[in-house]
């Protein structure tokens, strides 16, 4: 038997949902025996900007699998993830900015963030021993859901970086950086997910994982071997995938073989093959970030005085505007009253709205109503072309993502 996997098209809600669930069914035989087995689902919340930016993992492509999960009569699912350290640093919840909490309660299924769970350990480079989360271990089936985009430190960041959000806390998410690649190699030694869906609806170009360009390629990668995934992924984005450090690393260690790449060649990408832009970023960045220089850049960053400093707004601002930090983190929160519909700027026969909603809402019909099951998400409202939807209350956060990517979100998506 060969390597399985399955490269899927969708756009819509209703096309992701069956695309799941047809493609799910011919991966029946690896589905846990027991309907009581403990399932868990990591996405990939890099940040507190959503699935349309290209940041964060689609809330459409995990309530599919959730549906098609518990369509199977799956009951303990639990959807998991150690968030951005940076966030977590700063007491601020991705999982309640993207919306995930709501999407569990909606579904009926269990939410974790992974910085808080109890641990076990992972060998790391050097001796150096680091802590992943104990669920992750021990469920009886992982299913892991990355975002298919580009990394200004690893080239991309697929199936085998994802795991990084595996790791319990700053602290521990701080020790791969002593050698990234090659740890995150260890984590997935580790932690062996036995399934990937790979979220390319709307991937990364450019200076990801948070300040690239969003890009619509419209696919779901699903498979059973992350080193295979990320290989085609990095042909799908066009990709010399030796400039993926993990895949190099894997290459080094013989987990990424010819036969990957003998399989990777002969697939067939005709409409889903796209040229990514690679992640450059500005010379003062790309000098500190260098894997040369990059110890003595640790040895500063790891000291008391200047992870004080990086908690400061002022301080914290100028590594986000020198590049050395990707993610601005904004302690203001959302005040959501719900959307008011501009029924004259709608435009006829336009179901954008509709497509992008992860809970299948009958909008823009029902978009006024209270308590018609809204979980906030802000899709809607992000992808209308013709701002038909409007938000009522204070953006807080959110107004970052909108002066970055209002415009070019709503001609992606």
């Amino acid at each position: 038997m060969g390597p399985r996997l399955d490269i899927v098209k969708a756009y819509s809600i209703k096309d992701i949902v069956k695309a799941v669930a047809d493609t799910l069914e011919r991966y029946r035989d690896i589905l846990p025996a027991s309907r009581s087995a403990r399932i868990l689902i990591k996405p990939n919340m890099n940040s507190n900007m959503n699935a349309l930016t290209g940041n964060t993992t689609d809330l459409r492509l995990v309530a599919a699998v959730i549906k098609a999960l518990k369509g199977y009569g799956y009951s303990d699912i639990t959807v998991a993830e150690g968030t951005n350290s940076g966030f977590y640093r700063n007491g601020i919840s991705v999982i309640s900015r993207l919306s995930y909490d709501r999407l569990a309660r909606h579904y009926g299924v269990k939410i974790a963030d992974l910085n808080y769970s109890e641990t076990v350990s992972v060998d790391f480079e050097d001796g150096v021993k680091a802590s992943v989360a104990k669920e992750c271990v021990e469920a009886d089936f992982f299913i892991n859901m990355p975002k298919l985009k580009t990394h200004f430190e690893a080239g991309m960041t697929v199936c085998l970086k994802n795991m990084m959000g595996c790791l319990v806390g700053q602290e521990n998410k701080k020790k791969t950086h002593g050698s990234l690649a090659r740890n995150i190699l260890n984590i997935n030694k580790r932690i062996k997910p036995h399934l990937h869906i790979v979220d390319g609806l709307i991937a990364m170009e450019g200076l990801g994982p948070t300040r690239g360009t969003p890009l619509r390629t419209g696919v779901v990668i699903f498979g059973v071997d992350p080193y295979l995934i990320d290989l085609v992924c990095a042909r799908i984005a066009d990709f010399d995938y030796r400039k993926v450090r993990t895949l190099k690393a894997a290459e080094d260690h013989g987990l990424l073989t010819a036969r990957h790449r003998e399989f990777a060649d002969a697939l067939d990408l005709e409409g889903v093959k796209k040229k990514f832009k690679e992640p450059i970023a500005n010379a003062f960045a790309s000098f500190i970030h260098s894997p040369r220089r990059q110890k003595y850049f640790l040895a500063v960053r790891n000291t008391a005085a200047f992870n004080y400093l990086c908690s400061t707004e002022a301080f914290g601002k100028m590594l986000f505007l020198t590049g050395l930090r990707q993610d601005n983190f904004i302690k203001d929160e959302m005040r959501f009253e719900g959307f008011k519909w501009k029924r004259e700027l709608c435009e006829k026969g336009c179901t954008r709205c509709a497509d992008y909603c992860p809970v299948e809402l009958k909008l823009p019909q029902t978009i006024e109503d209270r308590d018609n099951g809204c979980i906030g998400c802000q899709y809607c409202f992000l992808a209308c072309p013709t701002k038909a939807i409007e938000f009522k209350g204070e953006l807080g956060f959110m107004a970052e993502q909108i002066r970055q990517y209002d415009k070019i979100t709503r001609e992606v998506v």
